[in-house]
């Protein structure tokens, strides 16, 4: 059995995961963490105010969904305490991950970041990072509803750290010599650009554009409103990370 915490388990992606962890023939929900809650069971697993009071039950993976902020601290602080982590809060940076690893390597834990669990957006990453083998320009549209707070999303963040492993774009009009206002070309994230959207109406979605002479290839994942494809990856997720030892992106660096 692998015994699982969960950060933000009152949320609308922790709430769901709850359910299925606790029907897990192989999993076990042994605590979860919520800032409102604290006190009260979840499919009966205590719900603590702050992952140090969590820390206190033993279990092998802490799932992240809560912040950026909180997050970071949260996988430092249960690699400090020996616990696997998986993350799927968005918007930590190249630099957070890079302390993350430090502190995962540091205590031979493993830490699994994935921008967006679901299989059809792991897809878009593998799809995209062959079509940048073969195709020079690209930019990246990072789509959201109008009340995610984080921009660029850690979907289009992960998706550009993956392309810069690739090559970086080529662009024919330096973004710096753009004529008006250079912010319309986006933030340069890893090399690529990207450009976010927050409008109602939307849930999640990305879309990365390649350009050749005379022809494109435009990549695309639209999420729905339901959590069903994100609990599937995270499942996978919580299986496979106690095999890592540091800090890999991705949900294919277990699949």
């Amino acid at each position: 059995m692998i015994d699982v915490c969960i950060a933000g388990i009152t949320g609308w992606v922790g709430a769901p995961l709850a359910e299925a962890v606790a029907e897990a023939d192989d999993l076990r929900l042994v605590a979860g963490v919520a800032r409102r809650g604290a006190g009260t069971m979840v499919v009966g697993a205590p719900v603590h105010a702050t992952l140090a009071d969590a820390l206190a039950t033993p279990f092998d993976v802490l799932v992240d969904y809560t912040s950026a902020d909180a997050a970071k601290d949260h996988a430092i602080e249960a690699a400090a305490a020996g616990r696997h982590v998986v993350i799927g809060s968005s918007g930590l940076t190249n630099d957070d991950y890079a302390e993350i690893d430090t502190a995962a390597r540091a205590n031979g834990t493993g830490v699994l970041a994935v921008g967006n669990f679901a299989i059809t957006a792991a897809l878009l990453d593998r799809f995209a990072v062959l079509a940048a083998e073969h195709l020079p320009s690209w930019e990246i549209l990072d789509i959201a509803s109008d009340g995610k707070i984080d921009a660029p999303s850690g979907m289009a963040r992960q998706l550009a750290w993956r392309l810069a492993q690739v090559r970086k774009p080529e662009t024919r009009i330096p973004v710096d010599q753009t004529v008006g206002e250079i912010a319309t070309r986006g933030a340069d994230i890893d090399g690529s650009r990207i450009h976010s959207m927050r409008l109602p109406g939307y849930t999640i979605g990305l879309e990365v554009r390649f350009g050749l002479a005379d022809e494109r290839l435009t990549i695309s994942y639209d999420g729905g409103t339901g959590a069903g494809p994100y609990v599937a990856g995270t499942l996978l997720a919580i299986r496979r990370v106690g095999g890592l030892v540091g800090v890999f992106r991705g949900l294919d660096a277990v699949i």
